[in-house]
């Protein structure tokens, strides 16, 4: 059982109320031939109970084991109840279930406190013969029982409300971890489709400069003007991404983005663009994920597939969205090989927003992405 730490205020309250109770007795001069209030009975009577004030400190900062400590306080309360003529400090006995509770379990507590009543209805039982029909004794040990039953059912909701605090930290904890997670996979996907497209498209372009620097000026000037382009672009995503970590991230008009990748001449793959639909009724999450997987289609035909003509085609109707990617490139073989980053997040993306996605190719014969998404579909 996990270690719970006692309610502090119980114990020194209790040995603040025996420490009044016997020393009022004492100077009241309320017993019959007892000890008065100068003498060692009382000095030790005041010394057990700081004794048992200081163990129970020491207990509370962790500085003594559960066993020793509940020994300790049994021989201490034994020896203050022997010297206490006023016979209060019966009451403590209820502190050691109460204490055990803590440490050792309900268990511990349980067998404690039916020791705690068993001693002193022995004891009377061995020394007096008819103590068992005194009326103010068998009234006291009833009232010992009822301390004993009250002090370890208060035991009993205190830790069960410590073990739920605890349970509580944990599962926050665990929610926090998890939406760290989550949120170190957004990021990346989002520097992956958004970065990673863009510096594809920079490394095509800059190719074809090069390639072309020499036998046709002209389409290698237009090249790296795309270049330039696509770097300006970046930087917009960049500052984008930035915004949305402050902030909420803008509604993305898809079909002013995907038409913004439509190139029909020039050096490079030809990139035709067709957007038809409104997109009222898509939430963000579900035109986010449409973009990133329109986006990561295109990055992967100018990228690996070595395509010379790509089509975009995204058709938003009122049931629902599809996207249809298709380049005439070199193709390859979905079961064969690994899915690496980009097809990961975007099927997350698609996911996370109840959609799907099919990836039909081949080798020798090019690569056709369709992703489909409910309307009003929001991530989940």
């Amino acid at each position: 059982m996990a270690a719970y730490v006692p309610v502090p205020w119980v114990s020194p309250l209790l040995y603040g109320a025996v420490l009044l109770g016997g020393l009022y007795y004492l100077a009241a001069d309320l017993g019959v031939d007892g000890p008065g209030l100068l003498s060692w009975h009382t000095a030790g009577f005041v010394a057990g109970l700081a004794a048992l004030a200081a163990v129970e400190a020491a207990g509370r900062r962790r500085r003594l084991p559960p066993v020793p400590l509940l020994l300790a306080q049994c021989v201490l309360t034994g020896a203050v109840v022997v010297l206490d003529a006023s016979e209060l400090s019966r009451v403590l006995f209820v502190l050691l279930p109460f204490t055990a509770y803590f440490a050792l379990g309900r268990t511990a507590a349980l067998v404690l406190g039916a020791l705690c009543l068993a001693g002193p209805l022995t004891g009377r039982l061995l020394t007096t013969r008819d103590g068992y029909r005194d009326t103010e004794y068998v009234s006291d040990l009833l009232m010992l029982a009822v301390g004993l039953v009250l002090a370890i059912s208060m035991a009993a909701v205190a830790v069960g409300e410590q073990r739920a605090r605890r349970e509580v930290q944990e599962y926050a904890a665990r929610v926090a971890e998890l939406s760290a997670a989550t949120e170190r996979n957004r990021l990346a996907r989002d520097i992956h489709d958004s970065l990673g497209h863009h510096l594809t498209a920079i490394s095509v372009q800059l190719e074809i400069a090069s390639e072309f620097a020499a036998l046709d000026p002209h389409a290698a000037g237009r090249a790296m003007t795309e270049a330039r382009q696509s770097v300006k672009l970046a930087l917009g995503d960049v500052r984008q991404s930035v915004r949305a970590l402050r902030e909420e991230a803008p509604r993305p008009a898809l079909s002013a983005t995907l038409a913004a990748w439509a190139r029909e001449d020039g050096a490079g793959p030809r990139v035709s663009v067709a957007v038809t639909g409104e997109e009222g009724g898509y939430g963000t999450a579900a035109l986010t994920a449409l973009h990133r997987a329109a986006q990561e289609g295109l990055t992967n035909a100018l990228r690996h597939a070595r395509a010379s003509e790509v089509s975009v085609d995204l058709r938003l109707a009122d049931d629902g969205a599809r996207l249809t990617v298709a380049d005439d490139g070199r193709g390859f073989a979905p079961a064969e090989t690994t899915t690496g980053f980009g097809l990961t997040g975007m099927r997350e993306r698609v996911h996370l927003v109840a959609g799907s996605v099919d990836i039909d190719s081949a080798p020798g014969r090019g690569t056709r992405l369709t992703v489909l998404v409910p309307r009003g579909g929001d991530e989940r």
